[in-house]
This record gives structure tokens, sequence and C-alpha cells, in this order.
């Protein structure tokens, strides 16, 4: 049997799990003495209220090779492949704990690693895509080339609405030089090819959330796209940005309305809006 597993950076839609049968391996969280699993025992709402409770950001951490293995073990059956989609290996190292892993359950199953070179609703599109491909019968080696194929054209095009949270992670170091600024600035930045750059620097929210827009219009037109939002503890924003996008846009298919996962929203903060979207022919 086939089995699609992703990580906690990856955003979709709940009802995307069940229905497209994903499994997700929560990501570390660590407040102050207190360990916590992103969406097992601490969720979006209750992360954003620690940090303005304490003021402070927790530590995230990848999966280890062991609780990959372990994880492998609760959700497959000896003989199964495992195809493993996971956030990009040039901010994180949960790519590379499942490349362990898979080493270590060699005899068990036999488990294909993808580096996403992505990040949120872009990793949910593949584990959608990778399932609908191989319900269609393709081999898990074609549905892997595929998926290797789409990654090099999957855009993430988002904007900051709080300098807030980068400040107080110090992990985004392509930030800094708006950090570095006036901290009124929203930042707009770019996740392609597994680096997130900072494009441009704008002074109002109504401003960068266009010119978000503006960016990927310049890059896909009106050739036809799959596209989602992500937003940030923002809902309104994010439903404002889909039906603008719906406007500018080529839409196929499902347009999905995202939260930011903690992992990401602890660098990024409340109030992050952005497209992600990729060709679709």
């Amino acid at each position: 049997m086939l089995r699609i597993v992703t990580d906690g950076a990856a955003d979709m839609p709940s009802a995307w799990e069940k229905q497209f049968d994903i499994q997700v391996i929560p990501v570390n969280i660590q407040f102050g003495d207190k360990s916590y699993l992103q969406n097992v025992d601490l969720d979006n709402a209750g992360f954003y209220k620690m940090v303005d409770e304490t003021r402070k950001i927790p530590k995230t951490s990848q999966p280890s090779p062991h609780q990959f293995a372990e994880f492998y073990k609760k959700i497959a059956a000896k003989g199964d492949t495992i195809i493993s989609i996971h956030v990009t290996s040039k901010l994180s190292g949960t790519y590379a704990s499942a490349v362990q892993a898979a080493e270590e359950v060699k005899d068990m199953f036999k488990v294909l690693p993808v580096d996403s070179t992505v990040g949120s609703i872009g990793i949910g599109f593949m584990c959608r895509e990778a399932r609908k491909m191989g319900r269609a019968g393709k081999s898990p080696e074609e549905i892997v080339q595929a998926l290797e194929a789409v990654r090099a054209r999957v855009r993430a095009i988002f904007t900051l609405n709080t300098l807030e949270y980068a400040k107080m992670s110090g992990r985004v170091g392509t930030l800094q030089a708006a950090l570095a600024s006036a901290m009124n600035v929203k930042p707009i930045a770019v996740l392609k090819d597994g680096v997130l750059n900072m494009a441009e620097r704008v002074r109002t929210r109504k401003a960068s959330i266009a010119r978000v827009i503006e960016i990927a219009e310049e890059e896909f037109g009106t050739q036809p796209v799959y596209l989602g939002v992500l937003q940030a503890n923002d809902t309104p924003s994010g439903e404002a940005l889909l039906a603008e996008a719906k406007k500018h846009f080529n839409c196929r298919g499902e347009t999905p309305l995202t939260d930011l996962s903690i992992s990401v929203a602890a660098n990024l903060g409340p109030g992050t809006v952005g497209l992600v979207l990729y060709p679709a022919e």
C-alpha cells in the first residue's frame, strides 16, 4: 500500500488529510521548560495566546530520525511504500531526518523522501497530487519524478504585518535588512527553489497585499494555475486576498485558504498573508 507522509510545516485544509489519506508527523515545540507537539497538544490559538502572554517565541525543531522511524512504523505495514514529502531542506532539517529514518526502516518499508523545496500549502498541494497520481495507477517512482518536476515551478509570495515575531525569533535571516530599518515596513518575501528571499519593502498593509498579487501576475500572467492562500491568525485578510486573487488568476480546481503552521508562524507572526501557486499545465 502507498502511504503519503508530510510534516507540520505543510498547510492544507483539514479535510485533505482524510480525503487524500495524508499522514502528518508533528513538529516539536519548546515553550520554556515545556514541550509540545504541534496540533497534538498545542494548536494555533494556544500558540498565539502563549506568545502574547509571555512575549517570547517558542523554539521549534524538526522531528528526529527516531521520531520519523517510529511514525513510519505506526502508520504503515511491512512491505508498504511511503512517499515522505517535506519542507524545503534549505530552511529545515526535516528532510534530512526523513532520509536517515528511511535507511533505518529499509528492511520494513520502502521510503522515498522528497524535498519539496517549498512550504505551507505548497507542500499540501504536492501531497494531494501524489495521492491523486497513486490512485490513477502511477508507480511511486513515477510520482516522485513528477513531484520533482513540479517543485521548481511552485512559488510562495507573502507579506508580514508585523516584524515583532521575526525580531523575537531572530531566525529569519532574509528579513534582517528590514529589521534594521523602520519597524513599520511591510516586507514582501518570496520562497523560490527552496530559498526564502526578501523581495521588497512596502510602507502600508494595503499596498503590500496588492504587490503580492502583482509579483505573482508578473510570473504567471493568465496561464492556468493551482492557487492557495496562507494566513496567520488573520482569516479576514486571507479571505480578502483570496477573493481578489480569483479576479486576477486563471485558477483551476479548489483554491484553499489555510492556517500558517506554528513552526512558520513563530518566525513570521500573525497577520502574515500570501499566495502559493504553480502552473496547472
